[in-house]
């Protein structure tokens, strides 16, 4: 990175200070910026930040998954419980034991997925805005390109309208000549004047406006 890039960076990322940032893959406006193949580093960055919200979607699937079967499990203790009665050595008991295991298990297993799912978050935020710089960057030479472009069809514009009215001017110069030979000649000749000179020459089509 040049010392333009650096600073163009800066001001991005000074430009994005205190923005809140959508999530830009989950926003379809922001894949019509790219009508052309995405630049590499624009194309990783995206994967990077999919790959991050799809754990975070996996996560939470997961979190809800396990909530769901805790609760079954506690709803069956309390159920065998009440079956239970005195008898500590009942089938119930046993199951009952089972399923405290169980339970067991799942908090372990939240605790696990919470803890993984707690920093998610700001992992996201952080590959969003890499993403969003990366986006501003290509966008930035994008309009760049663009605008050096529309400049040069603009002055190729102008030229060929300077060009067109002078042809236009002399389309009529001719016309006008044109014309004055042919009033002449038909005054002399008569109408036969377009045999003498066989030319294709239609007075009311080719007459000067």
């Amino acid at each position: 990175m040049n010392r333009n890039e650096g600073n163009q960076q800066q001001a991005f990322s000074e430009a994005l200070e205190g923005k809140k940032i959508p999530i830009l893959t989950l926003d379809n406006k922001w894949y019509q910026l790219f009508t052309q193949e995405k630049r590499q580093e624009v194309s990783e960055l995206e994967q990077q930040l999919n790959t991050l919200l799809k754990q975070q979607g996996r996560l939470n699937n997961e979190i809800k998954e396990i909530k769901r079967l805790k609760k079954g499990l506690m709803s069956e203790i309390v159920a065998l419980m009440d079956e239970a009665g005195q008898e500590e050595e009942s089938e119930n008991s046993r199951k009952i034991d089972q399923n405290r295991t169980k339970v067991e298990e799942c908090n372990e297993l939240l605790e696990s997925r919470q803890d993984e799912l707690l920093d998610l978050p700001k992992q996201i935020d952080q590959a969003n805005f890499r993403l969003m710089l990366a986006t501003m960057d290509c966008c930035y030479d994008t309009m760049k390109e663009n605008t050096e472009e529309i400049q040069e069809i603009a002055r190729w514009v102008s030229e060929i309208r300077v060009e067109l009215k002078k042809k236009l001017i002399r389309k009529q110069e001719m016309e006008q000549r044109n014309h004055a030979i042919y009033s002449y000649m038909h005054d002399v000749f008569g109408a036969e004047v377009i045999d003498i000179f066989d030319l294709q020459y239609n007075p009311e089509e080719q007459h000067p406006t």
